[in-house]
């Protein structure tokens, strides 16, 4: 049966507020008459959602009703001798046909903060005489999440399932994109995690149907951080299928766990009851990336029974992509000095003293490369409904997602033994020199060693949760609610294996002024006898998070306008990991390459910049007899540390619902206390007598804190809103911060020591923010916004340049050629001076349906971020103010559409400025990623009312990914594509 959204007879309306509202009283004056027209009132004067099918209220009457009543007894009134009743589902009301008296059930109020279904919307609707369009498909997902939205008493944004099912989105990051506010930073062709409001993905909280969560992934490019041991979710685990609401909320109440100051996302997967009666929804769609060949499946399908007071779900979706993302990256930029006899007669006297002043900088390594994927993506859900009346209900929900990747990446670098990484005192000979301010943008050289690295990855994560959420209407007043959930992430690499061929004493030039850079070699890649093997590395990683919650509240109502919230929470989280790794060295000063035979080489077989010789990974391990298979002794110096948190919180608030003379005002105010304890372990390098080895540390810390917060919502009309929030709320230090270890990263130009710091205080910051909303019905809505946020202990890098010997860690670790002088960036966080966030965010939605037909069927949604924001970070014992990580100042999506019953077509853009991903090395300031503009767009066409043909475009102007070195000098660090991605498939649901 098909449902509508009724304030008329005919049209789709959606107006009010959450179903809590029946317990304000009201003035009443409806005569007796068509009862759809006394519904049209009744939803005028409370706010009130009532959904039911035009033909329950067709040619009814109702006798009226008047008088100052509760919107309960109001509607009680109105149904009298309709033989319909009402109850409350998803936070509206649904009018059914029966004898029973309208006894709408009470809104759900819960401490767990379990996320209520979204809200159904209808697939189409009667026509009528006058101009209202029917609303279908996307349009009708964007009037609900506009509801949602106006609902809240706090400022938060929504996307409902028919959005996120619907549009082109790879994975739930993606998804994301859409929202104000948030930003995403895309790996290997798709979203990875989000930046909301300026802050970085450790400052988002994440939960999955009502407690926290973690999962993480990894990136084939070690110049994105490889593999993400943090706090910030990797949302692209998830198909965006498996769920059918995302809630952004961006205000902070009491009631919400702390640990998210830049905001909190919400997911829901699917439940039975979210639907009338049985649902069976089957998706099949096949892909292809234009830098691949071949086409790879995206199939869902979901089955939901209900059966009196059970319900059960099961969803699943499983998609398999390939994508070859391929373009030019530098190590990274350093400063350079070159001896005596590394400059040619070529080179002018002015020229050559800059070259041996030490104070030009020179990109390293300049690498052609490409990383392709094939990656496979599996989740299923499970959901158990017991509802046995409106007052008790009990909800069990499970989720599995599965991601994999299997890696195989190419490169070419000048990178040998005689390289272009670091100081230049080899067979390297520069013939040529261009400088731009202080930069080498192009040389040309002689006498160059060049390196291939082929490199095989294999690595999966496996997410598991298991979550039950439990309400108890005890009395009329008293609702009691509880939640109980556990959480699993093992995130593991068992394959990295790399093959190092080198060819030496070539010819080699650079220019690195194009937009693409480009190199020029002076021998032929392609013949394998110019190529023997360098050197072979191999590598483990593991990581494993857990979540335990278990959370109680209270609702008690006070009277028809205040309710008291209290409630106590325990959480315990755990996070452990390490890596392994080998490196065998065959080239060397002292050493010629190993030979092997040219059979066990061939040309890279994937797209690139241009094509070179690799080595056959697995044919040459085992020639060379190297091992695979690693142990504890192969330990990377400071990756073995682990957390441990456990946090007890308890909070008290007051929600508020009353009249403000002609205004309705919605708030609460309450207080929340945490107290967290901390315990880190892990390994540190200690030196005694001239030996260096490996200590074990464990290290125990307690913070604890009071968290206040208010939120307000005044609707000046049924039409403007008005919100204030204030708010205190706090940041756990990120994973490695905290770890009682140091991270050894070694390259040839030098490397980077980052130790951590289990006495760091936790970020704390102070929020404000005010917003106006104008609803235009169902026709739209505009808001503009502005937020604030003083975090008076923001934890900042201290990053300074020192002679390895002064890190601790032992010599043993270094490269060929290298000592204790060679000098090395050695990096630890800080407390720092504090950082501030100041920002303005603008959204607008609206059908035109002021336009003659067809354009009737247009719409638009639009929405803009404006944030500054800054930090403190010190280098080599200078402070700087720099931008925060992952801030990009300004950050646009907009999405035109055309709606039909039977068609529908959009297209969106996501823009976002450039950012830092970190605080920089080798003397640069801040490393980061250009602006980035990605276009998407999808066609549908109904063949009937449950089956559709869907086509899809994904990044269809191939937008590129480009990193720099410095936020002044901007000097190019990585350029790269990842193609286009086209689906065509079908859906049917019955």
């Amino acid at each position: 049966m098909k449902w509508y959204l009724c304030a008329s007879a005919a049209a789709l309306v959606v107006v009010g507020a959450p179903a809590s509202g029946q317990q304000r009283a009201a003035a009443f004056s409806i005569p007796a008459g068509e009862l759809s027209s006394a519904l049209s009132t009744y939803s005028s004067v409370t706010g009130m959602q009532v959904i039911a099918a035009p033909a329950l209220v067709q040619g009814r009457r109702t006798a009226g009703v008047s008088g100052r009543l509760t919107a309960h007894d109001a509607l009680t009134r109105l149904l009298r001798g309709t033989g319909l009743h009402a109850v409350t589902s998803n936070g509206v009301l649904v009018l059914r046909a029966g004898q029973k008296d309208a006894t709408p059930r009470r809104a759900r109020h819960t401490v767990a903060a379990p996320i209520e279904t979204p809200v159904s919307v209808a697939t189409t609707e009667p026509q009528t005489d006058g101009p209202d369009v029917v609303v279908v498909g996307y349009r009708s997902a964007l009037t609900a999440a506009q509801e949602l939205k106006r609902r809240a008493v706090g400022t938060q944004d929504s996307i409902v399932a028919s959005d996120i099912a619907a549009f082109p989105d790879l994975n739930l990051a993606e998804a994301l994109q859409r929202v104000p506010g948030v930003a995403i930073t895309r790996d290997t062709g798709e979203g990875r995690q989000i930046a909301l409001r300026g802050l970085g993905p450790d400052f988002t909280r994440t939960q999955l149907n009502g407690m926290e969560v973690l999962g993480n992934t990894a990136s084939g490019m070690d110049n994105r951080g490889n593999v993400s041991r943090t706090r910030g979710f990797d949302f692209s685990l998830f198909a965006s299928e498996l769920f059918n609401r995302v809630t952004v909320q961006k205000s902070f109440a009491a009631n919400q766990e702390e640990g998210g100051i830049a905001g909190t996302v919400q997911l829901a997967t699917a439940k039975p009851f979210d639907y009338d009666g049985p649902q069976v929804v089957l998706s099949a769609k096949g892909q292809h990336n234009d830098q691949t060949e071949g086409l790879t499946p995206r199939l869902v399908a979901l089955f939901s029974q209900r059966q009196g007071d059970v319900g059960a779900l099961v969803s699943i979706a499983y998609s398999k992509i390939r994508n070859n993302e391929y373009g030019y990256r530098n190590w990274n930029w350093g400063r350079v000095t070159y001896g005596a006899n590394n400059i040619g007669p070529e080179i002018d006297a002015n020229t050559r003293a800059l070259l041996r002043g030490g104070t030009i900088f020179a990109p390293q390594a300049q690498s052609p490369s490409t990383w392709y994927t094939d990656r496979e993506r599996i989740g299923a859900t499970a959901a158990l409904q017991y509802h046995p009346g409106d007052r008790f209900k009990l909800d069990v929900d499970l989720l599995y997602g599965q991601l994999s990747d299997n890696r195989d990446d190419w490169a070419i670098a000048s990178g040998g033994y005689n390289a272009l990484t670091g100081n230049v005192s080899g067979t390297q000979v520069i013939r040529s020199a261009v400088i731009e301010g202080n930069s080498l943008v192009a040389a040309s050289y002689t006498g160059i060693d060049q390196r291939t690295e082929h490199h095989y990855v294999e690595n999966e994560t496996n997410f598991y949760q298991a979550v039950a959420n439990v309400s108890w209407q005890a009395s009329d007043r008293l609702l009691l609610t509880a939640l109980a959930g556990y959480q699993k992430s093992d995130f593991a690499q068992p394959v990295f294996d790399k093959v190092f061929l080198q060819a030496r004493n070539t010819a080699f030039s650079f220019d690195m002024r194009p937009t693409i850079p480009q190199n020029t070699y002076g021998f032929d890649l392609t013949n394998p006898a110019n190529w023997n093997v360098q050197r072979l590395v191999a590598q483990e990683n593991t990581i494993t998070s857990e979540y335990r919650n278990a959370q109680v509240g209270t609702v008690l109502d006070i009277s028809p306008a205040l309710k008291l919230e209290a409630g106590g929470e325990y959480k315990r989280f755990t996070n452990a990991g390490y890596q392994y790794l080998t490196n065998t060295f065959y080239g060397t000063a002292a050493t010629t390459d190993r030979a092997v035979p040219d059979s066990l080489k061939y040309v890279i077989n994937r797209d690139s910049l241009l094509p070179y010789i690799g080595g056959d990974v697995g044919p040459i391990y085992a020639l060379l007899g190297n091992n695979r298979n690693l142990t504890a002794a192969n330990l990377t110096a400071g990756s073995d540390y682990n957390i441990r948190e456990r946090t007890w919180a308890g909070f008290a608030q007051i929600d508020l619902d009353t009249d403000l003379g002609s205004m309705r005002l919605r708030g609460n105010a309450g207080v929340r206390y945490y107290n967290t304890s901390l315990r880190s372990g892990g390994s540190l390098a200690t030196a005694t007598n001239g030996v260096t080895r490996l200590e074990p540390v464990v290290v125990e810390t307690e913070n604890d804190g009071w968290l206040p917060a208010v939120n307000l919502a005044l609707d000046i009309t049924p039409q403007l809103v008005a919100r204030a929030s204030a708010s205190r709320n706090v940041n756990r230090p990120g994973l490695p911060q905290l770890a009682a270890a140091g991270t050894l990263t070694v390259a040839p130009f030098g490397g980077t020591v980052s130790v951590g710091n289990p006495f760091l205080q936790p970020f704390r910051s102070t929020s404000v923010e005010g917003v106006l909303e104008w609803y235009m019905d169902r026709r739209g809505f505009a808001s503009l916004g502005v937020f604030w946020k003083d975090l008076d202990s923001f934890i900042t890098s201290e990053t300074s340049q020192v002679p390895y010997s002064a890190t601790g860690f032992p010599v043993s670790l270094l490269l060929p050629g290298q000592d204790g002088t060679t000098p090395y960036n050695y990096t630890r966080p800080i407390n720092g001076e504090g950082a501030k966030i100041r920002g303005v965010e603008a959204a607008f939605q609206h059908d035109f349906t002021f336009l003659p037909a067809p354009f009737d069927r247009f719409g638009v949604v639009a929405n803009g971020t404006y944030i500054d924001g800054d930090q403190n970070a010190v280098y080599n014992g200078v402070s700087q103010r720099i931008p925060l990580f992952n801030l990009s100042k300004w950050a646009a999506n907009g999405t035109l559409y055309f709606e039909t019953e039977r068609f529908g077509a959009r297209v969106s853009t996501a823009f976002r400025s450039r950012y830092l991903l970190g605080a920089g090395s080798n003397a640069n300031v801040g490393d980061g990623i250009r602006p980035t503009n990605n276009v998407d767009f999808q066609i549908r066409y109904n063949l009937t009312p449950t089956v559709r043909l869907v086509a899809e475009g994904i990044n269809i102007t191939n937008e590129a990914i480009e990193q720099f070195a410095d936020r002044e000098a901007d000097r190019t660090l990585v350029y790269t594509t990842s193609g286009r991605i086209y689906t065509l498939g079908v859906t049917a649901s019955f």
